[in-house]
């Protein structure tokens, strides 16, 4: 646990707080460090500042009860009820259900998969490279469901995360979106977190500095069309946030039920239609290509 006080100095003028206390306190985490700033765990010169504050040499940053990475675990919850679609000694792949989040973002909180996963499998505590990964590999959106591949121990961890780095794992979903789709298409965006509205992304053009840029890179072709939707395979590499909701939104197909990116609201239907059906890998201890299929959850198949 970090306890200090710090002066910036000539040399470090113009860095900015976040990065300055990271520098400072080097065995916590970015994540960790900006939860602390926003809760006014971090003041400069007396006074609370903001993550992305320029310091000035002479500055006083006072750090107060600050957590290492280490001492930071997902606590266990037996309550989550979890639907285990595939185990063996290195993989746990579970089946998600819309409106259950993947990992919590403080080591308070419970209720999500990872909280879920540690108390089925408690050596998943210690396991990733983020204090509260709880060894889940990658992350769905709270309103999606579908497949979430969790690792086992460190070196599968590694290496499964070294495929996604790499674009070699391949995740395809089932999406629903408003209007007639003619036919297949490859989308490319670089998108942004959007300022002025947190948890939506936005195609960097509409942002005169963007904090982070990401490049997406979809693809989809129609499997039916049921009125004036179309019902939608979605082929993605990379894992930025929102890739698919917000990259056919772009293009003038939002996923069904999907406000937050421009669809109308349906009566009786409050997530959007959006399942991560299936995710393809090379199993880490065997070299062998394999996929694990997530079926369609019954509310989905209903509304169809």
């Amino acid at each position: 646990m970090y306890t200090c006080l710090f002066v910036i100095s000539d040399a470090a003028t113009g860095i900015r707080l976040d990065a300055a206390v990271h520098a400072q306190c080097p065995a916590s985490t970015r994540a960790l460090i900006r939860r602390a700033i926003a809760a006014g765990g971090v003041t400069v010169n007396g006074r609370a500042a903001d993550k992305g504050d320029k310091l000035d040499a002479g500055d006083a940053v006072a750090v107060r009860c600050l957590p290492e990475a280490s001492e930071v675990r997902v606590r266990a919850d037996a309550a989550v009820a979890l639907d285990v679609i595939y185990e063996d000694d290195a993989l746990i792949a579970v089946n998600k259900p819309a409106g259950l989040a993947c990992q919590p973002l403080d080591p308070d909180e419970t209720g999500t998969i990872a909280n879920g996963l540690v108390a089925r499998y408690p050596e998943l505590a210690a396991i990733g490279d983020a204090p509260l990964a709880a060894g889940v590999l990658h992350r769905l959106d709270g309103g999606t469901s579908g497949v979430v591949l969790a690792a086992r121990t460190p070196d599968v961890y590694t290496a499964m995360r070294r495929q996604f780095r790499d674009r070699e794992i391949i995740k395809r979903y089932v999406a629903l979106v408003d209007g007639v789709v003619a036919g297949p298409g490859l989308l490319t965006h670089d998108l942004a977190h959007q300022p002025a509205f947190r948890g939506r992304m936005v195609e960097t053009g509409g942002i005169a500095q963007p904090d982070r840029v990401m490049r997406a890179v979809t693809e989809y072709r129609p499997v039916r069309r049921i009125e004036a939707r179309t019902l939608l395979e979605v082929t993605i590499r990379t894992g930025v946030t929102h890739q698919i909701r917000c990259q056919l939104a772009l293009i003038g197909h939002p996923v069904v039920g999907d406000l937050r990116y421009g669809a109308a609201a349906v009566a009786g239907f409050n997530r959007h239609f959006l399942h991560a059906q299936s995710i393809c890998f090379r199993h880490p201890l065997t070299g062998d290509r394999g996929e694990i299929t997530a079926p369609l959850p019954a509310d989905l198949q209903a509304f169809l």
